[in-house]
């Protein structure tokens, strides 16, 4: 008995010298100090003091820390947080500027293909003008492709405009072929009566309507992805306020001023602070789900004449039924131009072409079989499928942060902002602005500006895609992206108190080079319900092979119990 006595004072003495005074408790805070780079570490006194001058890691105790030091540790806990939203979002960026870029070299390759399969259609059929008609098809496919690409283009102008280039070398070679070729300024004037004259039809203008419906989809699709990196450029860079940060602070690092540099939040406290910090972001949930979903759906209605690949690789049929319809109304054409243009007048006859039109009956190329590795359509599924496991990113946020990252098991000895505790006893509250006027541990006035502008331009685009006002053509630039690729506009130090506005010139482009996480975030779709101690377990696999050291302190406190319950009663 005696033994055990004289342990238990020995116990007793080693604890309250390690929790009240040995100058070796700072040791480990000093370590860690240097480690995270946190700050100089002069800024560390020798020995625990009293810390009358602490702002928020207030404890009756003696404290490791200083008022430099936690300056310090305030900074080092929004950095870090900041850190850990963007490794979490860095798979989901990834995947969408990945796609981005792999949409745009399937438009380019898609525009050589149709280049290249109308061009051999003309060779095939009407080979005399078809070397002259590879430039106007050249510009065609240009023009088609920065339509495409976002620029304010008239769709039916570019048809119309590609169809009057072709008009004077069908009526050259096809309608009224000479022993030569019309001179420059008759072809002009075959060109400028092709409107009033209309060789080719209807079909410029059912071609000029195919390509509109199809490339405005396509032309959406894109804009929806680059506003999709917005937002999440936007969240990464998010101001958070002096409340959160003070509350992130109190979690990370306050137990360092305790000597307490092993330990983790109690799961439910991380919930709380974690849940209030991000409060903004978990209400762009329900419109991020919606923009998942309408991507979905303008995905499925992309096919037949919605689908620009078919469209674009039809063109060829098209255009050969065009010039075909030409030819069949020959004589009457013939008769109008002689009326607009006088009869043609031909270059001298030394410049005869060798080829004679002799294929006027041959028959077009069966359609092309597709040569391009991965159609649009297919390229979209998989897109699809992969951003679907991202749609509850926003609204598991702050849990997934938690569980993966931040808190202590279950059943572990925990932090729980002022001590270490077997359990969290508070209320712990859900996710979203309206559940934290309960929040016991951040104040959270507010949705933040910035986030009510990105769930604004959100619900725009969401509408687009539900093609409830698609807009006329080109003038989707409403929702034009940018804001968000901007860094400095919502980051620097500036507390809400202090009346500065969180608007610096963020013009400077930045380039988002770090990818981390590329694993889709496994947040499930499953919603939790808070009760009063209630907080989504943690998910097995999550906290497999995740086991917490307590460090010195927890396991010392585990040790003293017996001895303090044996010294009571004697």
């Amino acid at each position: 008995m005696g033994d055990l006595r004289a342990h238990c004072v020995f116990l007793l003495a080693f604890c309250s010298g390690f929790c009240f005074g040995t100058p070796n408790r700072c040791d480990d805070v000093r370590k860690v100090f240097q480690l995270r780079q946190i700050g100089p570490n002069q800024l560390l006194p020798l020995n625990p003091r009293a810390g009358s001058d602490l702002q928020v890691c207030m404890s009756k105790n003696l404290t490791c820390c200083t008022k430099k030091m936690e300056e310090k540790y305030q900074v080092a806990a929004r950095r870090d947080a900041q850190n850990l939203v963007q490794t979490s979002s860095s798979g989901l960026k990834f995947l969408i500027s990945r796609n981005v870029a792999a949409f745009h070299d399937a438009f380019e390759v898609l525009m050589r293909q149709a280049e290249n399969h109308t061009n051999a259609v003309l060779q095939e059929s009407y080979r005399v003008m078809a070397d002259q008609a590879a430039g106007p098809v050249r510009e065609l496919f240009t023009d088609i492709s920065l339509f495409l690409l976002g620029s304010e283009l008239n769709v039916d102008d570019l048809v119309q405009r590609f169809f009057d280039a072709l008009f004077p070398l069908v009526y050259n070679h096809l309608i009224d072929p000479g022993l030569s070729d019309i001179t420059p300024g008759y072809a002009e004037c075959v060109r400028s009566s092709s409107r009033d004259v209309r060789p080719f039809g209807g079909g410029p203008s059912l071609l000029a309507e195919q390509i509109s419906r199809s490339g405005v989809s396509g032309k959406l699709l894109l804009q929806a992805l680059h506003l999709g990196i917005e937002v999440i450029n936007t969240t990464d860079h998010l101001q958070l306020s002096r409340e959160c940060r003070r509350a992130l602070l109190k979690m990370h690092y306050c137990p360092h001023c305790q000597g307490l540099t092993q330990s983790q939040p109690c799961m439910g406290y991380c919930l709380n602070v974690m849940r209030g910090c991000l409060a903004s972001m978990a209400e762009i949930d329900a419109h991020w789900r919606e923009f998942v979903r309408s991507l979905e759906g303008l995905s499925a209605r992309m096919h037949g004449p919605q689908d620009l690949e078919q469209v674009l690789l039809g063109v060829h049929t098209q255009l050969h039924d065009a010039v075909g319809q030409a030819q069949k109304n020959g004589p009457r054409l013939s008769a109008q131009v002689h009326k607009l243009c006088g009869p043609p007048s031909r270059r001298p006859a030394q410049s005869v072409s060798i080829q004679r039109s002799s294929s006027r009956a041959s028959v077009p190329l069966k359609a092309f079989v597709r040569v391009s590795g991965d159609s649009l359509a297919t390229m979209r599924r998989d897109f699809l499928s992969s951003l679907r496991l991202h749609r509850t990113f926003y609204g598991g946020l702050a849990d997934q942060l938690c569980v993966s990252d931040l808190a202590s098991g279950d059943g572990l000895s925990c932090w729980n902002g002022t001590n270490i505790v077997k359990s969290y006893t508070l209320r712990v509250v859900g996710n979203g602005i309206k559940a934290q006027s309960v929040n016991p541990e951040v104040k959270v006035k507010e949705a933040d500006p910035v986030i009510n502008q990105i769930i604004d331009k959100l619900k725009h685009v969401n509408q687009l895609l539900q093609g409830k006002s698609i807009p006329k053509l080109g003038s989707l630039d409403q929702i034009e992206t940018g804001s968000g690729d901007t860094e400095g506009r919502y980051s620097g130090d500036c507390d809400d108190e202090d009346g500065c506005s969180a608007s610096g010139g963020g013009e400077n482009k930045r380039k988002v080079s770090r990818v981390s996480k590329l694993s889709p975030d496994a947040t499930g779709d499953h919603k939790h319900h808070h009760h009063h101690h209630h907080y989504p377990p943690a998910d097995e696999s999550e906290v497999k092979g995740r086991s917490r050291s307590l460090g010195l302190a927890g396991a010392i406190w585990i040790l003293m119990l017996p001895c303090v319950h044996m010294l009571l009663a004697l």
